[in-house]
């Protein structure tokens, strides 16, 4: 998750200390300089510190192979957590999370992003909220369906939302009087990954999302890529033909206008699969009934995305690629059209790069959101910037208030 330069940062190597035990609950001291990055040495010194301050307290050994059985380290108090939000065109999903991941509560609740207070209406639900949460709140994450300048300002351009320079940051900030943090909503499920899920164990991986868009994640060296200006990984606008169905972009020919869930209900209602008010509920009820026309419309959809995929791997090499969403309901339909294409289309030696399917839940959204505050004390690149500097400060004041 990091490596022994941002040591320099004084805040970052202790609050890491402090956030891994959080996520990951006990943890010996071998594995937290593994898992960091960090010397031995180093972590001796901070957890000393950290003990000695009664934010870290010694606990069982671990169960040893052999040799010395090592001790574990755990947080003293463990009350703190964080909101996550998941911004659409109809509606928010919020989740209240601890640090360790559990969602203790989830919402949803209606909302119109073309109202001209839509902002403020954003802040009185996410205040709800805030004000609900029991114990110490670190902060709220925000993900958007659109391009986000940076996590700390959020600023927003989200066509979908039709919101152009939206303050979506600084609004919220005064709203809610804590820290917030917005990002791109695929974003956020790579950042989730890396705490919670497959990105634990790899440095360099895709998440890649299906369903009513396409898109993907990219973590590099442990950290978050987000390009120039935040919009790093817009797959699904990856041209594939020239005079193609027109995109929501503006485009022609996109992959997300040939498979994103528009595209999939379109070609169902001009092959007869579904009637005029079908869905892509429809489509998939139809191609687990056994509809041929249904599935070939699947293994048609896994094979673009199979052949695009592949074209990422080759730009990113990233040891694994991970795939989520909410048209994951339908994988078994996508997968044969998928993976002979993303295969076939790698050059020989990358022919083996894993892939891996992860359960999805509406609520898996608002739970990456969240992840953007679980994830400040890691950051080593000051991605979080001024907000993430809060939410290390709160987190260190928040254990050390129970010593």
């Amino acid at each position: 998750m990091s490596n022994d330069r941002p040591a320099a940062r004084g805040d970052l190597v202790p609050s890491a200390v402090l956030g891994l035990l959080g996520t990951r609950g006990p943890t010996s001291r071998a594995d937290i300089a593994r898992t960091l990055d960090i010397s031995p040495a180093t972590v001796t010194q901070v957890t000393k510190l950290l003990i000695s301050r009664g934010l870290v307290t010694e606990l069982d050994h671990a169960p040893s192979q052999g040799g010395r059985p090592a001790r574990l380290l755990g947080l003293v108090e463990r009350q703190v957590g964080a909101i996550g939000a998941k911004v659409t065109a109809n509606h928010v999903a919020i989740v209240d999370v601890g640090l360790d991941g559990t969602v203790r509560s989830s919402t949803s609740h209606p909302f119109n992003p073309d109202a001209p207070d839509a902002l403020d209406a954003l802040g009185h639900i996410l205040g709800s909220a805030v004000d609900d949460h029991a114990g110490t709140l670190l902060g709220v994450g925000v993900g958007i369906p659109g391009s986000v300048d940076s996590q700390a300002s959020g600023v927003v351009d989200a066509p979908t939302l039709g919101w152009t320079d939206a303050q979506v940051g600084p609004v919220l900030r005064r709203a809610l009087g804590v820290p917030v943090l917005v990002e791109n909503d695929v974003n956020t499920l790579a950042v989730a990954d890396r705490l919670y899920g497959e990105g634990r164990d790899h440095s360099t991986y895709l998440v890649v999302t299906i369903g009513r868009g396409i898109g993907c994640g990219i973590v590099v060296d442990g950290a978050l890529y987000r390009g120039a200006a935040g919009g790093a990984g817009e797959i699904g606008h990856v041209p594939l033909t020239l005079d193609g169905p027109l995109c929501g972009c503006g485009s022609r020919g996109c992959l997300e206008a040939h498979i994103g869930e528009d595209a999939l209900v379109r070609t169902a209602l001009e092959r007869g699969v579904i009637g005029p008010r079908g869905t892509v509920a429809g489509l998939r009820q139809a191609a687990e009934a056994g509809d041929p026309a249904a599935r070939e419309i699947y293994r048609e959809a896994g094979e673009r995305l199979g052949s695009a995929l592949a074209g990422v791997v080759h730009t990113i090499d990233p040891e694994i690629v991970i795939i989520l969403g909410e048209g994951i309901d339908a994988w078994q339909h996508w997968e044969p059209g998928f993976e002979a294409s993303f295969r076939g289309h790698l050059v020989p030696s990358r022919r083996g790069l894993p892939f891996v399917i992860e359960a999805w839940d509406e609520f898996n959204w608002a739970l990456g959101a969240a992840s953007l505050v679980l994830a400040s004390p890691f950051d080593s690149t000051g991605a979080t910037g001024d907000q993430g500097e809060l939410v290390r400060a709160r987190l260190h004041t928040s254990v050390e208030a129970t010593s």
